[in-house]
């Protein structure tokens, strides 16, 4: 049986931490769907298709991985697709509590189970709302994005 596990966000941006657990991800599952979810209550700072192109672009090389969009329960989603796993990354304490409690609901839910990898020291203090918030302010973002992300936010805002 392959081993899919999908890999579910906003990804707004994607950063360095998110391409390092998928990168990782990739040793431990045959296929990694990155899962950008859309939530229509919610205010995206950059269009979801924008998101998707870049992070296929990141992984342009890689045919395992694919990305796509989604609406509505993450373990919906992943039973659509036929994944056996929810990858997550963990920054902190805080975020393995948050995650812990999301991933036993879903396995009661689906019987799915969640895999946590631990972020790398050098990505710790990276999320994706800091990330936004240097961009918004102009501040230069590049160290927290994969190079082929920059390139695309640096061509969109000339």
């Amino acid at each position: 049986m392959e081993k899919i596990a999908i890999f579910p966000g906003s990804f707004d941006p994607f950063t360095v931490g998110h391409e390092n657990v998928v990168k990782r991800g990739l040793s431990l599952f045959d296929k990694v769907i990155i899962a950008i979810g859309y939530n229509s209550n919610k205010k995206d700072f950059f269009p979801i298709n924008n998101r998707a192109k870049w992070i296929e672009d990141v992984f342009a090389d890689d045919p395992r991985v694919t990305v796509e969009r989604f609406e509505g329960l993450t373990v919906d989603f992943a039973k659509e697709v036929g994944a056996n796993y929810i990858l997550r990354g963990i920054r902190t304490a805080a975020d393995f509590e948050y995650e812990r409690a999301i991933a036993q609901v879903n396995k009661a839910m689906s019987g799915i189970d969640s895999v946590f990898l631990l972020t790398t020291p050098e990505h710790t203090p990276v999320n994706s709302s800091i990330v936004r918030d240097i961009i918004k302010h102009g501040g230069d973002a590049s160290k927290f994005l994969p190079e082929k992300i920059r390139i695309n936010i640096e061509k969109e805002s000339l």
